[in-house]
């Protein structure tokens, strides 16, 4: 079954009762027994619900993996990962990862006793050099949040395996329509679904995917001990925006394309991060374990006044958080997403004042270029 098939009839694609063929909501708390432990497989909805289960079937199998799980949101999904690990355990996480990451790594996890430290993930080099005795696992974004820095996960994978690490990567960015990272080497893969697997910014989520029984087993243990469960409503919401991710994925790309053209000709840009640019550092490995560059696109245009100033003029880019959806969405990374890092380790790693990060929407990109031209050219 090819992807794009498989994001429509792959996991529970109808309902075995009725024959619907877009899975019910199973808007329900509990269910009745014919005895004591006899049940249909259900019993009470944190610890597994049919809506979900759906869903979890579907990410599960676009992401090539053993089993799946959804949660209430990314960060949700990221913390329980986390909480397969033990008080002492050390992890290494990719230095420009988003900012809710750092901030659970360093502000809540620290104080259970989980040490991180933060490296550049590109460099194989640099992971071998950071590993202790007492490291567990590497965390990876790739394409990072918001460089967009590429790293390369069979090499990486290489490295956990030597050494018995869990491998764990972020794959939001691009999705399973062009990356998966479980067949490159990867234990698990998780996603803040709320971005390009839901799409339409209404639904809040994360999912989770690992390879192994084992791994599967732990992980449902503890969302079921936490209850960071994703709600049937939101579980069917994102079934049916995956169900276009494909031509979604596509046209955020096209779109992207285009812009980024745009905007390395632009006098007022002074760089822009894109793993399509021939010249992006990690262009070469993005084309040899991705099948595509994704929507996302970051540029420097050196000065924090000259940020507002393209804020204060754009129309079709709204300013919001998030990412990933079918309108266009621009941010100012050191001063939202990422603001929670501090100034001076967001300089360190280049996140600069000047930087900002667009999610290339589903508009006619005619209109977001005249967008961007007009706003780039206020200043």
């Amino acid at each position: 079954m090819r992807t794009k098939t498989q994001l429509i009839h792959g996991g529970v694609s109808s309902d075995p009762l009725t024959g619907a063929v877009s899975v019910p909501i199973y808007q329900v708390s509990t269910y009745q027994q014919e005895g004591v432990g006899k049940h249909k497989g259900y019993e009470y909805s944190r610890t597994a619900n049919p809506t979900r289960a759906a869903l979890e079937a579907l990410v599960r199998d676009l992401e090539h993996g053993h089993r799946g799980f959804a949660f209430a949101s990314g960060m949700a999904a990221i913390t329980s990962v986390m909480m397969l690990f033990n008080q002492g355990d050390h992890v290494l996480v990719t230095d420009d990862v988003y900012g809710g990451t750092f901030r659970v790594m360093t502000q809540v996890l620290n104080r259970l006793g989980i040490s991180s430290t933060f490296v550049d993930t590109s460099r194989v080099d640099a992971i071998e050099a950071a590993i202790q005795p007492n490291t567990k696992a590497l965390y990876l974004e790739t394409p990072t949040n918001p460089l967009l820095k590429v790293t390369d996960i069979r090499q990486v994978a290489a490295v956990a395996k030597a050494h018995h690490l869990t491998l764990i990567v972020d794959n939001t960015f691009l999705s399973p329509y062009w990356q998966n990272p479980l067949d490159l080497g990867a234990d698990i893969v998780v996603h803040s679904a709320t971005k390009y697997l839901g799409g339409h910014s209404d639904v809040v989520a994360g999912i989770a995917v690992v390879n192994s029984e084992a791994l599967a087993d732990r992980l449902h243990y503890i969302q079921n001990a936490t209850g960071s469960i994703l709600g049937p409503q939101d579980a069917w919401l994102l079934m049916r925006g995956i169900k276009t991710l494909g031509v979604r994925m596509e046209e955020h790309e096209r779109n992207a394309r285009r812009i980024v053209d745009f905007l390395g000709q632009h006098p007022s840009v002074c760089k822009v991060y894109y793993p399509g640019l021939p010249d992006h550092p990690g262009h070469h490995v993005a084309r040899t374990q991705a099948r595509g560059f994704g929507g996302m696109i970051s540029f420097d245009v050196g000065e924090a006044d000259k940020v507002d100033a393209v804020l204060n003029k754009t129309r079709y880019f709204t300013l919001a958080e998030s990412l990933g959806a079918v309108e266009s969405l621009i941010s100012v990374p050191a001063r939202m997403t990422h603001a929670s890092i501090p100034k001076a380790r967001r300089d360190e790693l280049g996140i600069s004042d000047g930087l900002i990060r667009i999610s290339v929407g589903l508009e006619d990109v005619e209109d977001l270029l005249e967008d961007l031209d007009q706003a780039l050219s206020s200043h």
